[in-house]
């Protein structure tokens, strides 16, 4: 599989998100998701608008625990070949 990776989404971050992502590094010792970049790259223009409708679908009330939606979103994801 071809992983297409975009230059912004490895370096076009603003200051205050390379410090997170630079916290997060240091705490986990590893690289933040690509999923997380994603959502804060440009954030106010599609991270916190896509974070408004993700969160209440995959933390909501629902019949589905929060294990069974993270794994049917894994499984879309990787029927897309989509890391993540």
């Amino acid at each position: 599989m071809t992983t297409l990776r975009l230059p912004p989404l490895r370096h076009g971050h603003g200051w205050k998100e390379r410090l997170l992502l630079g916290a997060m590094r240091l705490m986990t010792g590893s690289a933040a998701p690509d999923v997380v970049r994603t959502l804060l790259y440009r954030r106010r223009f599609w991270g916190d608008r896509y974070n408004d409708v993700l969160h209440p679908v995959m933390r909501g009330p629902s019949e589905w625990s929060v294990g069974e939606r993270e794994l049917f979103a894994a499984f879309v994801s990787s029927k897309n070949r989509c890391r993540f």
